[in-house]
């Protein structure tokens, strides 16, 4: 008899799947370059320098010893802290987040190397990368985690929330419906004391089980 195969998780097919893999590595490589970009702009234009490809996608410019070096290593880090909201956003598993983070700057170095003609020969730009991508790693992963172990709310706080609004008003209708019984029993304590208190005042003789005094009134008198 064949062994029977386990049925899969729900939703591990759609996870794995090369197509949605690939789509999600070509969104964030865009939205790396993107951001980037504006970034890179942004702050040539306030330097004054002159904007050119090579302060994208050249290794050259990035160096230990000028200005526009540290300018840009300051530009790609904050890219790569933006890129973790996408990877919040797009990834959203922990598991995944190292594998896309080194994936964008793997890709990135080959995008450099292909424009550079060479593979990268200063320091500094191997140092910015490593730490570019730690740090993207890093707040993935905890930002994801994070996430993940959010508590999962079925409605229970609505619910609660309702009670808590209908709760005083049920109250005042309890108290209302209470204070009109409680009147009904006051006006009838108040007519037994006025029936007692005539009796007293009229009393010329006691019962025969001593609760109170009586008086015969005769038909005429009532008139």
């Amino acid at each position: 008899m064949p062994r029977r195969r386990r049925p899969p998780r729900p939703g591990a097919l759609a996870d794995l799947s090369p197509l949605r893999i690939l789509t999600q590595i070509i969104i964030l490589q865009v939205l790396y370059y993107a951001c980037a970009a504006v970034l890179i702009l942004f702050t040539a234009l306030v330097a004054g320098k002159d904007v050119s490809l090579d302060l994208l996608l050249s290794w050259r410019p990035l160096r230990g010893d000028v200005t526009v070096g540290w300018m840009l290593g300051l530009c790609w880090m904050m890219d790569s802290l933006i890129c973790v909201i996408f990877l919040l956003l797009l990834v959203a598993r922990s598991k995944l987040v190292p594998d896309f983070a080194l994936t964008i700057h793997l890709l990135h170095l080959l995008a450099t190397s292909l424009y550079s003609r060479g593979l990268p020969a200063h320091a500094f730009w191997w140092a910015l990368q490593l730490a570019s991508a730690a740090l993207m790693t890093w707040l993935g992963v905890w930002s994801c985690r994070w996430r993940e172990l959010r508590p999962i709310s079925f409605g229970g706080g609505a619910a609660r929330r309702a009670g808590e609004v209908e709760g005083p008003a049920g109250e005042d209708g309890e108290r209302a419906a209470g204070g009109g019984d409680g009147e009904e029993d006051r006006d009838e304590e108040e007519g037994a004391g006025y029936g007692r208190g005539r009796w007293k005042a009229k009393g010329k003789g006691r019962s025969a089980d001593g609760m109170g005094a009586y008086e015969m009134v005769g038909m005429g008198e009532r008139a």
